[in-house]
């Protein structure tokens, strides 16, 4: 089996993802950093090994751990050993650290953040409206970064206070560019500052799900304060990454697709039909770190060995011709249907999917409503990818609003 380098300065994604699919539902990839380990890369069997027992998430099954081949200065370790969250455990334990967050975020309490949303929303807009005519803006960084950030901080306690030292300590945290040196401190203070956080959630709790899981290991749910800790991190990071590459890509790929703009502009095409295509198509998430094999298992003709680890390459699944048939590869916002697992499947599918979705569904419109003249400042083919493995993720995104 060929092994595929992922590039650690994600220089042509899509190039990359074809790649992958190429070398069948099973790849044999090398992280940055030299790491080796296996990706699935088509649909279908992703869909099968995400429900696997067999494959669990906890990083002592993994044979390169178990042989100290892991360094803990390794630029992907946040990635790979998160600590004890709903993201590293399975069975029951997953169970009962994932049910409060589930439970806050389900499609109906969900919805009740739309007035939120809206106004965080139109106060986004008026700042954007309000600059000097003509002046070029970085759409992710005034626009697609704050929303989600603010939902979701909202959501949980976070002070917006804390989002520049937040800001600073993510990008470092998911980027394949962080010198070793820095990764453990890097650590150290993402810990710290989300303890912090829980400490003062402790002393003064709010209606906010911080305290709700507090109160919670107060009352018998047996939660400790390495879980709370970690289970916060865990979610402002994806609750905020995920939101801004999806309204980053839709805005890129409608700009792109001045026919498929018009449609959706005139009502002729639903909104959800272009969030859909895009998680599909320009998936916010890339490659999703990691699982491993407590046994042989079979994936199409190959097999993924015991003790070995296995990521979800998101990116290529999107485009499985299998799946979504010859025009997988073309940006269409009138397909149907459109079955993709851009949030993942199985027990530890993304819990904050309809959170994503309803940002996305509030800002997009809105955006396009007020500036619908909006054009790309530079050429398509100058938007650059950031060097992050898992993030599907740019640079930014310069825009003349019109």
């Amino acid at each position: 089996m060929t092994r595929i380098a992922l590039d650690p300065f994600v220089t042509d994604l899509d190039g990359e993802s074809a790649r992958l699919r190429a070398a069948g539902p099973l790849a044999e990839v090398e992280l940055p950093g030299g790491v080796h380990c296996y990706a699935v890369t088509h649909h279908a069997e992703a869909r099968q090994l995400l429900t696997d027992s067999r494959l669990v998430k906890d990083i002592n099954v993994w044979g390169a751990w178990q042989r100290g081949e892991i360094p803990m200065d390794w630029p992907l370790i946040g990635l790979a050993n998160p600590g004890r969250s709903m993201l590293t455990v399975d069975g029951a334990d997953h169970r009962r650290l994932r049910t409060l967050v589930a439970q806050a975020l389900t499609v109906k309490r969900v919805e009740r953040l739309r007035a939120g949303i809206e106004a965080l929303t139109t106060a986004s807009l008026d700042r954007l409206a309000a600059l000097p005519e003509g002046e070029k803006v970085d759409l992710k960084a005034e626009f697609a970064y704050p929303l989600p950030m603010n939902v979701i901080s909202e959501l949980m306690g976070v002070d917006s206070a804390d989002h520049p030292r937040l800001k600073e300590l993510f990008e470092k945290f998911f980027s394949t560019q962080t010198p070793p040196e820095e990764v453990p401190q890097m650590m150290a203070d993402l810990t710290a500052l989300f303890t912090k956080i829980v400490d003062a959630k402790r002393e003064n709790p709010g209606d906010d799900l911080t305290s709700a899981l507090i109160a919670a290991s107060e009352d018998g749910d047996h939660l400790t304060d390495e879980e709370i800790v970690n289970t916060l991190q865990l979610i402002i990071a994806a609750g905020h990454e995920t939101t801004i590459s999806l309204v980053v890509n839709a805005v890129a790929a409608l700009q792109t697709h001045p026919e498929q703009r018009k449609q959706v502009l005139s009502g002729e095409v639903p909104w959800e039909n272009v969030i859909e295509e895009t998680l599909r198509w320009n998936t916010p998430t890339s490659h999703v770190l990691i699982r491993f094999a407590t046994e042989d298992v079979e994936v199409g003709e190959k097999v993924l060995p015991k003790g070995e680890a296995l990521i979800v390459s998101f990116g290529a699944l999107g485009r499985d011709e299998a799946q979504h048939g010859p025009t997988a590869g073309d940006f269409d916002i009138t397909r149907s249907p459109n079955r993709h697992i851009a949030f993942g499947h199985g027990p530890h599918v993304c819990p904050g999917a309809a959170l994503s979705r309803l940002e996305a569904g509030v800002a997009l419109p809105a955006l396009y409503e007020r500036f619908p003249d909006l054009e790309l400042a530079v050429p398509a083919s100058e938007l650059r990818n950031k060097p992050i493995v898992t993030q599907n993720d740019l640079y930014d995104l310069p825009v003349e609003l019109g």
